[in-house]
């Protein structure tokens, strides 16, 4: 596999502008919500640079309101993210084998699934320039959006605040859509992994599992059967 030589760090700054507007409004939600729960603005803000993370901040913001435990966010937390062990190990085949130790762990703390979905579209080894352009405008989008509502907290009407978190979904879906509908493995995998969630969310005994390991058990029976069904072949001389 070689590197992309196009792969450049402002490459990564243009492809990473959409998931910065779409973090922006989803963040911006959960300054408010930080504010709004009794807490200062500056906490809002370091939440938010150093998780970058959407569901586990919710879900992390949620316990320290209601006084739950360090172990109980600990592990709430670790399993709504675990999903990124996967997506990082995923990556880790596509990086520029020149990537340093260093470099990877710097760039494994920006891996999102919006982040994830953009790199593995590219063809080719992915360089750390470009890594580097693709993480910095999503991170800095999410931590001024969340800046932005928890300066704004209070302002505006509970219907705003709702429509907002609702974003990052949407963006989601206009990310996939497109490999979807040009790659038949893609395809297949969207469509095992829904009526997978689809099934844990409505069977009875299933349906008492946290939203983390149903993630994680959709993500790997989908990937799984994905892989078995359509296996890549190697290059002859590879």
């Amino acid at each position: 596999m070689q590197e992309n030589q196009n792969l450049t760090f402002q490459k990564g700054i243009k492809d990473g502008l959409p998931i910065c507007l779409g973090y922006i409004s989803v963040s911006f939600t959960f300054g408010m919500a930080v504010v709004s729960g009794g807490m200062p603005a500056w906490v809002a803000v370091l939440i938010s640079m150093t998780n970058l993370t959407s569901a586990g901040q919710f879900a992390g913001l949620d316990i320290i309101l209601n006084g739950g435990m360090y172990l109980e966010l600990a592990v709430t937390t670790f399993v709504i993210n675990i999903r990124y062990m996967l997506m990082s190990l995923s990556l880790a085949q596509k990086v520029d084998s020149a990537m340093t130790v260093l470099q990877r762990c710097a760039v494994s703390f920006g891996v999102t699934d919006e982040i994830f979905a953009v790199a593995m579209q590219q063809k080719g080894e992915i360089n750390t320039r470009y890594f580097a352009g693709l993480l910095l405008t999503p991170y800095v989008g999410w931590a001024a959006g969340t800046l932005a509502g928890a300066t704004a907290a209070g302002l505006l009407p509970l219907s705003v605040r709702s429509a907002l978190g609702i974003a990052i979904y949407g963006m989601f879906i206009a990310i996939i859509v497109p490999p979807m509908s040009k790659t038949k493995p893609v395809a297949v995998v969207v469509v095992t992994a829904a009526l997978l969630s689809c099934i844990f969310r409505w069977t009875p005994l299933l349906s008492s599992l946290s939203s983390g390991w149903v993630i994680i058990l959709c993500a790997v029976i989908a990937s799984a059967f994905a892989a078995m069904r359509y296996p890549v072949e190697e290059e002859e001389g590879a």
